[in-house]
């Protein structure tokens, strides 16, 4: 019994240590594959410049195309010529960077940490990139001052022309500008402007007197119901003129047919003669006795013309002397026409 307990303990020794020993070495291998791993990812590289601080940006960041992750930051170091910071980027998923990717450094929220953005150029955007003067191992992307190196280099522009400005001779100028007022103003007769400032009040408040602008509104009211009379009499004008346009209008309508009877019957006796003197002028050249035997319907016709002259001549000196008779008078008795001279 007592030889086999120092046995089982060599054993258990050694089944331990064996167990320590895999587990190192098993350790080991992850650690060294862990390592190693990163070696053997496939992607490719590029380097941006940056001409500012780039605090909170660690190797492994992030590197982001507008929000989306493909690659981290392998490496951050001074540049070449000791005044800008060199970021090597490894692109991991495979996208191609052009000349029209430009590279920011952004913020993670409050943390401080940094990541790298990539993004496209805007259309007409400058190339904002540090100036270069040295060779570099990778492809160059662009890059532009990240928003609060922007902010920061707007507030030292404006900074800077605040300090541009004469401040020192707007002061004077200033100065100047107020000690001509205050000369200005003790030159003036203050006394005299008020005394006209005072008067033009009095004016003012004699014009504004209760009593007088009642008395121009009692002035105006009395003019508006004098003008209502007017008015009312124009509109009683205006009827009467309407009533005896209608009155007029009626007599004219009710001699109308008289004035028309004695046109026509002027017009008639005047197209007789004309048809008259065509057959005359007709039968000139006929026979003597044809002649002969027109001469009685020419005379008729003659005798008619004068008649018809003498009638319009009296109408003319009746209208003349009694120009009412056109209106008021009544229409003249129809006249009988002898049928054998009509017929001739």
């Amino acid at each position: 019994m007592k030889e086999c307990i120092p046995m089982a303990s060599q054993k258990t020794k050694f089944t331990v240590g064996l167990f320590l020993a895999g587990g190192l070495v098993f350790a080991i291998v992850v650690i060294i594959w862990l390592g190693m791993s990163r070696f053997f990812e496939k992607g490719r590289y590029y380097v941006t410049y940056f001409d500012e601080s780039v605090q909170g940006l660690n190797v492994d960041s992030p590197v982001k195309y507008r929000g989306v992750f493909i690659g981290r930051v392998e490496g951050i170091a001074v540049a070449p010529d000791s005044k800008l910071i060199q970021v090597v980027l490894k692109i991991e998923s495979g996208q191609s960077i052009d000349r029209n990717i430009v590279a920011q450094l952004k913020s993670v929220g409050i943390t401080g940490s940094m990541f790298v953005e990539l993004d496209r150029k805007k259309a007409g955007e400058p190339d904002q990139s540090p100036r270069l003067n040295f060779p570099s191992k990778y492809p160059i992307v662009a890059s532009r001052p990240s928003e609060i190196g922007e902010l920061i280099s707007g507030i030292n522009d404006v900074l800077d022309q605040i300090k541009s400005l004469d401040l020192q001779g707007i002061a004077e100028q200033v100065k100047s500008t107020l000690a001509t007022i205050d000369q200005k103003v003790s030159q003036a007769n203050v006394k005299r402007i008020s005394d006209r400032i005072e008067a033009s009040l009095s004016r003012v408040n004699y014009i504004l007197d209760n009593q007088r602008w009642n008395q121009i509104l009692e002035s105006v009211d009395q003019g508006l119901r004098s003008f209502d009379t007017l008015v009312t009499d124009a509109d009683s004008s205006l009827d009467r003129v309407d009533n005896a346009i209608v009155r007029v209008d009626g007599i004219v309508i009710e001699n109308k047919k008289t004035i028309k009877a004695a046109i026509d019957d002027f017009k008639l006796a005047m197209q007789r003669a004309n048809d008259l003197l065509l057959r005359g002028s007709a039968l000139v050249s006929d026979t003597d006795e044809s002649i002969s035997n027109l001469m009685h319907p020419l005379v008729i016709v003659a005798h008619n013309l004068e008649t018809a002259s003498i009638n319009l001549n009296q109408i003319m000196e009746t209208l003349a002397d009694q120009p009412s008779q056109l209106l008021f008078g009544e229409p003249p008795v129809p006249r009988k026409v002898d049928s054998q001279n009509a017929n001739r």
